[in-house]
């Protein structure tokens, strides 16, 4: 039986490709280095803002101090300018019978300012960002959440998108759900084992106690 659910952020509950992407961008400019198309930018998203600015200034690793500080000028000012929860996401949370959870590898500020701005905030009962425990795949930080609700691992399910949360699930370990319609190609999940996968947010409210079906 399902006691909790912890969701990742982007990809998963949120599209921010767009807001990430304009904010690389904007450093890489500030940089005198090309800019990257958006389609690029994506699959650098997952593992915290480090390192997706690391992947978009490389194999300039000497720029990478001022390009993060570029980087977070431009997405603290505009990381809502374009992001939105996924159609269907909303109605899901609020429908949702069981406790919930966020922990994504994006700075628990930033990750905060978007659930509220958005009007999801009051929806979890913790969101817990990557510069406040090792980031994922680290099983630490997500173990360290479990508790906080008083869940067991094998009592709570992990929703994402993408490898990074794959390898996450197997190292705390705890049931996983992954959704295709992120930052990831559905071959690509498969092909890395990725098993319960869910094609629509309606697929999810069985597994949040929101809907009728028996998951796992």
């Amino acid at each position: 039986m399902i006691r909790a659910v912890v969701f990742d952020l982007d990809g998963t509950l949120v599209d921010s490709a767009t807001d990430l992407a304009l904010a690389v961008n904007h450093a890489l400019r500030g940089l005198g280095l090309p800019e990257r198309p958006a389609s690029e930018i994506a699959t650098f998203v997952g593992e915290g803002a480090a390192r997706l600015v690391e992947r978009a200034v490389a194999p300039r690793l000497d720029l990478l101090e001022p390009g993060l500080a570029l980087w977070w000028e431009h997405y603290r000012a505009h990381l809502l300018d374009h992001t939105r929860l996924y159609p269907g996401v909303a109605g899901l949370l609020r429908d949702a019978r069981v406790p919930l959870a966020v922990h994504t590898n994006k700075p628990g500020s930033l990750a905060r300012q978007i659930l509220q701005g958005l009007g999801v905030q009051d929806r979890f009962a913790e969101v817990l960002g990557g510069d406040e425990a090792p980031r994922k795949p680290d099983p630490s930080g997500t173990r360290e959440l479990l508790q906080r609700l008083g869940v067991a691992p094998q009592q709570a399910l992990y929703v994402g998108d993408s490898l990074v949360d794959l390898e996450l699930a197997r190292a705390v370990p705890m049931p996983l759900v992954t959704v295709t319609w992120g930052l990831v190609p559905e071959e690509r999940l498969r092909a890395a084992g990725a098993d319960n996968l869910v094609r629509t947010v309606e697929g999810l409210r069985p597994w949040v106690g929101a809907g009728s079906g028996t998951p796992l």
